[in-house]
């Protein structure tokens, strides 16, 4: 089953546009994103963007991946040369080691201040990544109280706005910002299985469906049956909730859809991964 999934609206691009512009006047840059999909929720353009400038590279969602899994991603991250931070947003975990990365840039900044003459001022760092990953509900977490609004759909975040976070630490709260084109539509399909794009992109059954074939190609399909009592081994996602609407929703395939989708963003099914670590075999 072939899915096409696209989103592009206005105020993204125009967010893209002012991104890039206020880019020249930070210092260190945070790209979050999310924990169970690190490839598929990487924005292709952020190196370009940021050029040279100190990036500060955080997986979201740390509780809705396997501790095992996560170690595996900082091994194959560290052989790229990169260092990653893991966050919890929800419920406060990482963000101490974030700001404390973020301030150790700031030190170096101030000292090559001092040494030109110039007086200190605070670190500005900028939190970018695709709609949705949790870059709202991390920059609350850094000061400790809700300055922007955060929810659990995309497109929450319109303007560019600064926050001041500490005397030594000023953050710039960017809307999430997606590619123009989506490349890869294995990636698309996997954004909005995770809700990390727009709602309007997509057809709820169809990318429901596809869920169900990922998880039977990662050999996850026991948590399938366990949950909805269908053995997914034995069709397609697309008969699998045909299936669980006849059996369970009175034969409404969009209930059906989303509540596996819902179950899974919840982590009401466990924490599931749907990427791991590239082999270099």
């Amino acid at each position: 089953m072939s899915i096409s999934i696209q989103w592009y609206p206005g105020h993204i691009s125009k967010a893209e546009k002012n991104l890039k512009e206020q880019l020249k006047l930070v210092d260190v840059v945070l790209e979050v994103r999310d924990a169970r999909i690190p490839l598929a929720s990487h924005h292709p353009q952020v190196k370009n963007w940021i050029g040279n400038k100190p990036r500060i590279l955080i997986l979201n969602r740390l509780d809705m991946v396997p501790e095992s899994v996560r170690q595996d991603w900082l091994k194959w991250f560290r052989g790229q040369g990169e260092t990653v931070y893991y966050t919890n947003a929800k419920e406060g975990q990482g963000i101490r080691a974030i700001s404390k990365a973020a301030q150790e840039v700031g030190v170096e900044i101030n000292a090559k201040r001092k040494s030109r003459g110039l007086l200190p001022r605070p670190v500005r760092a900028v939190v970018i990544g695709l709609p949705n990953v949790g870059k709202s509900a991390i920059i609350n977490r850094l000061l400790n109280r809700k300055v922007v609004e955060s929810a659990r759909r995309a497109g929450v975040t319109r303007q560019l706005r600064w926050v001041r976070i500490s005397e030594t630490l000023e953050l710039l709260d960017s809307p999430g910002v997606i590619p123009s084109r989506l490349e890869s539509q294995e990636d698309a399909v996997k954004l909005a299985i995770c809700e990390d794009i727009g709602d309007a992109a997509y057809d709820n059954q169809r990318v429901a469906a596809a869920f169900v074939d990922l998880l039977v190609k990662l050999e996850y399909e026991s948590i399938l049956k366990s949950r909805y009592g269908l053995d997914a081994l034995t069709m397609t996602g697309e008969e699998y909730i045909f299936q669980l609407a006849m059996t369970r929703y009175k034969e409404d395939r969009e209930r059906a859809a989303l509540q596996i989708l819902n179950d899974f963003r919840k982590g009401i099914i466990g924490a599931i991964p749907l990427e791991f670590p590239p082999s270099d075999v």
